[in-house]
């Protein structure tokens, strides 16, 4: 007995699934890829108000700092690059350098705590010292407060004159400096993260007193009463924001248009051949 020939039937309906469930996929894939252009278009905006943000913040006439009362408030997105201004007693002999990088070379910043009147402590980072200039800080700059003694209070008995610096208010830099390869060694005096509760405890002084900021001082602050044998250089803030948003968006906009100009094409080429 002959078997009965084959129909194909079943191919051709295993094959028409194949096609659905790879125009399925394709179709899903351009959905990913609008929506991550759409995300990075959103992302763009919300990078534009915030450049526009902090420029408007940086160029406003300095407002008081804020005090111990509003500290608990004080956020990168409320108070990152605000103009303040700040009135005490610099502590210089409790500085602290913290190793830098700028567009004068390597070199430290000068950290240095300021008591104000409020009984708060603000570590204002009075500018950039180069390499040659700090070259022989080394024993200088790792003085601790005393046990039992308060610095504040110290320098206001000694007569020590209040001075008045302009800023922008930085938010304390936590765990690694620049970018993220080298972590603050205290034991050793070597710092690169700007972290204000670090500095301030490795100083001997009252950590719930200090401020969970900074202020880097404006050009032109430099007290010259303080009779200090160097000379920082103020004003060296760098503000950078990257913004390629746009291009990432055109990418993800783009790849989503050729995947589905190749998904027309081979419908096109399917219907083409199923009408021979």
């Amino acid at each position: 007995m002959m078997s009965a020939p084959r129909t194909a039937a079943a191919p051709r309906l295993r094959s028409a699934g194949l096609r659905y469930t790879l125009a399925a996929c394709a179709v899903l894939v351009i959905v990913v890829l609008l929506a991550l252009g759409t995300w990075q278009v959103q992302r763009l905006q919300w990078k534009l108000a915030l450049i526009e943000r902090v420029d408007a913040r940086v160029h406003a006439e300095p407002v008081p700092a804020p005090g111990p009362q509003d500290w608990a408030r004080v956020s990168a997105d409320t108070d990152e690059y605000k103009h303040v201004f700040l009135t005490g007693r610099l502590l210089p002999e409790y500085s602290t350098k913290a190793q830098a990088t700028t567009e004068r070379g390597p070199g430290y910043w000068l950290l240095t705590p300021l008591c104000q009147a409020d009984g708060g402590t603000v570590i204002v980072n009075r500018g950039f010292i180069p390499l040659e200039a700090a070259a022989g800080l080394e024993g200088s700059l790792n003085a601790v407060v005393p046990a039992g003694t308060d610095a504040c209070a110290a320098a206001a008995l000694a007569g020590r004159a209040p001075v008045r610096l302009n800023g922008l208010l930085r938010i304390s830099e936590v765990g690694k400096g620049p970018m993220g390869l080298r972590a603050n060694d205290p034991a050793q005096n070597r710092w690169y993260a700007r972290d204000v509760h670090a500095i301030a405890t490795a100083r001997g002084l009252q950590p719930a007193r200090v401020a969970p900021y900074f202020v880097d001082a404006d050009a032109g602050q430099y007290v010259a009463d303080l009779a200090e044998p160097l000379r920082p250089y103020g004003g060296m803030t760098v503000i950078s924001f990257p913004n390629n948003h746009l291009v990432y968006a055109l990418t993800w906009y783009a790849l989503a248009a050729m995947m589905a100009a190749a998904l027309a094409w081979v419908i096109r080429d399917e219907r083409r051949r199923a009408g021979k």
